[in-house]
């Protein structure tokens, strides 16, 4: 399905740059398509910290996603969002299955919609899986730039998977200071195989720890992207970050312990609303009320930094507005670029 030669049953797939506000067409980009785009991290970084602006300026819309959960710790959300700036609208639908490596499959797997603002017709549909992956890292980096030591050069990742790697090139991109990594997982081949290709992609050094703890108490910056559980038995402690150190979980409460959040002198998420929403469905349950919001922090409404010793947390849950920012840059990239199929509605 690749490619803009030929035709297709409905007509050809060749649009150029046309405009496409009335047209019943939508572009299909599939995961190979998604990454032949060659949207680098840099530039997913700045559309997704320019979606926290917006975000924090009270200018786009995005309510709490709802969610099923079809097995035991699984979960499918609907993310909508509409960024006006970014004539960014559409929805994510994606998923969730801890076990699915069993099957040789992947944990996360969804598709992003994306819509035209200006008549709600969809423009485009796109595999979610690369989108998600990086601009979960892209989301890290924002928070760190923001609340993490800018002379940062030590990192632990807990949980070695495909966030454990977008997120480490997202701060590698963020702070080129970065020295050390400091890695676990409780599976020795996929921690064996990560510290191997991280050490040759990024030539940094790669410690392979032999505890949650060991990677966590020298790190100067701490991302956890471990399955998200509803009733997990969280590792890490109050008193195993270091002063200074600031922290990131992608896994909810999974990873760290009400103490470890009792802990933090500043204690943000990426979003109030989807917070207490989670509470609601019995997450959270012993974590202290945030101090605000990431988007309040990157445009200035809340504070960041203040002092070299303070450890601060950022609660990420994975915000839609991250996606539609993110996929409506690379819709613009995969049009120039040639990339897709067009499709009848």
């Amino acid at each position: 399905m690749n490619g803009w030669t030929g035709t297709h049953a409905g007509g050809s797939n060749h649009r150029g740059l046309t405009n496409l506000t009335s047209s019943r067409e939508l572009l299909y980009l599939s995961r190979a398509d998604v990454e032949k785009v060659g949207m680098s991290m840099k530039d997913v970084i700045g559309v997704v910290e320019q979606a926290f602006v917006e975000k924090g300026l009270g200018k786009a819309q995005m309510p709490p996603k709802p969610s099923i959960a079809p097995h035991a710790d699984s979960f499918i959300h609907a993310m909508p969002a509409y960024i006006p700036s970014m004539s960014a609208a559409g929805i994510k639908w994606i998923s969730g299955y801890p076990d699915n490596y069993r099957r040789g499959l992947p944990y996360i797997s969804g598709l992003i919609i994306l819509n035209q603002p200006e008549t709600g017709l969809p423009m485009a549909v796109m595999d979610a899986t690369w989108v998600t992956a990086m601009r979960t890292g892209a989301a890290t980096a924002v928070a760190a730039k923001y609340l993490a030591r800018q002379d940062a050069e030590s990192v632990a990742i807990i949980g070695c998977g495909v966030q454990g790697r977008t997120n480490l090139e997202a701060l590698v991109t963020q702070f080129p200071g970065l020295r050390h990594v400091h890695a676990y997982d409780i599976r020795p081949k996929g921690l064996n195989s990560y510290a191997s290709e991280m050490r040759k992609r990024f030539d940094l050094e790669v410690t392979k720890d032999r505890s949650a703890r060991e990677a966590v108490r020298c790190a100067d910056i701490v991302v956890t992207a471990t399955p998200i559980l509803k009733h997990p038995s969280p590792p890490i402690q109050g008193d195993w970050l270091q002063p200074g150190a600031f922290a990131c979980p992608l896994d909810f409460d999974s990873s760290f312990a009400p103490s470890a959040f009792a802990a933090m002198d500043k204690l943000y998420t990426d979003d109030l609303q989807q917070q207490r929403h989670f509470v609601e469905e019995g997450y959270f349950l012993q974590m202290p009320q945030p101090h605000g919001d990431l988007g309040e922090v990157v445009c200035g409404l809340k504070p960041g930094r203040e002092t070299r010793d303070e450890r601060i947390m950022s609660v990420n849950l994975g915000l839609a507005i991250e996606d539609m920012s993110a996929a409506r840059r690379l819709y613009g990239l995969a049009r120039r670029k040639g990339l897709g199929q067009y499709l009848e509605l």
